[in-house]
């Protein structure tokens, strides 16, 4: 009866899932979803779901809990099918997947279609300011004039309402980090009509703050991000091997901000991102309801794998 993990087989954040689960002997089963397509499945009227990779063999009613990584389309060796058929297996792929994960219900560690809607980061921003956190003024907009009198108190950023990559067909693409705007008549109103941008009040940073809440668990860490031009406004932008990350005690009223943000998304787990200004202010940037962490718990010892295995315990139950 193992304790399942739904990513791909370049998730490093899920080996170290894998290796706390070994470390407790507790049996599990990683579904790697692009090799889907190679498994044996059944289904029959009535019972569960059955996948079968020849030397292991695993029922999905037996699944004691399950953790929603990062999954990726079914891959399949299809040379020489027309492109109807190529989308077709495709859809039909994606759509047991879809099946399967439904299957296993409330056995999430946080479930898929939850993770979904907490992606809103409009709705992230109305809950942050309902718990209590501060926030920067935000206006999200395609319209150029709506963001003009933002402008009036300084400097703005902007950033991706949601896709942060951009891909191309014959390279890896290019990210799209939070830039300043430092005047309005810079914004291209052409170019903005093509899809909203979020914008907000630029924050005088004292530095970054990566929050990693595990249910009632939390763990902080001050990202040092204004030591180094390219950091300081998105720690993320230059890939800084050296970027400094210190373990942050937050304030109690702050970490129960963060906790209640996480249950009102209706998630076991999320990533939050604050700002500690220079004033001693904490601010609300977002929450990614499933977040990487690996290279925090790498680099500061801090035991969230340990955290979210006793979660999924919990959850099976």
């Amino acid at each position: 009866m193992p304790f399942l993990i739904v990513t791909n087989k370049r998730d490093l954040t899920s080996d170290f899932i894998v290796q706390e689960l070994r470390r407790r002997e507790l049996d599990y089963f990683r579904l790697n979803t692009e090799d889907i397509s190679s498994y044996s499945i059944s289904q029959k009227q009535g019972g569960s779901t059955i996948l079968d990779i020849g030397s292991r063999r695993i029922d999905l009613e037996t699944v004691h809990a399950a953790y929603f990584r990062r999954p990726l389309p079914p891959e399949h060796c299809l040379d020489g099918m027309s492109l109807s058929s190529v989308h077709y297996i495709h859809e039909e792929w994606s759509y047991f997947l879809r099946s399967l994960y439904s299957e296993i219900g409330e056995k999430w560690f946080s479930h898929p279609n939850m993770i979904i809607l907490a992606e809103d980061k409009p709705k992230q921003l109305r809950l942050a300011k309902q718990v209590g956190f501060s926030v920067p003024e935000t206006v999200i907009t395609n319209e150029k004039e709506s963001v003009q009198r933002l402008f009036s108190a300084g400097d703005v950023v902007a950033k991706p309402l949601k896709q942060a990559l951009l891909e191309e067909q014959d390279g890896p693409g290019r990210v799209i980090y939070t830039s300043v705007v430092q005047s309005y008549f810079e914004i291209d109103d052409k170019a903005l009509k093509l899809a909203p941008v979020i914008f907000q009040r630029k924050l005088s940073k004292q530095f970054d703050l990566r929050v990693t809440v595990v249910e009632d668990r939390v763990f902080s860490v001050a990202i040092k991000s204004q030591e180094f031009e390219q950091t300081k406004t998105d720690w993320r932008h230059g890939a800084v091997t050296n970027l400094k990350h210190m373990i942050y005690e937050l304030p109690d009223t702050v970490a129960g901000q963060c906790k209640d943000m996480v249950k009102r998304l209706g998630l076991r787990y999320g990533a939050i991102d604050l700002v500690l200004d220079k004033s001693g202010r904490f601010w609300f940037l977002e929450c990614n309801p499933n977040g990487q962490w690996a290279w925090i718990e790498k680099r500061t010892g801090l035991p969230i794998a340990a955290a979210i295995v006793d979660s999924m315990e919990r959850v099976s139950l």
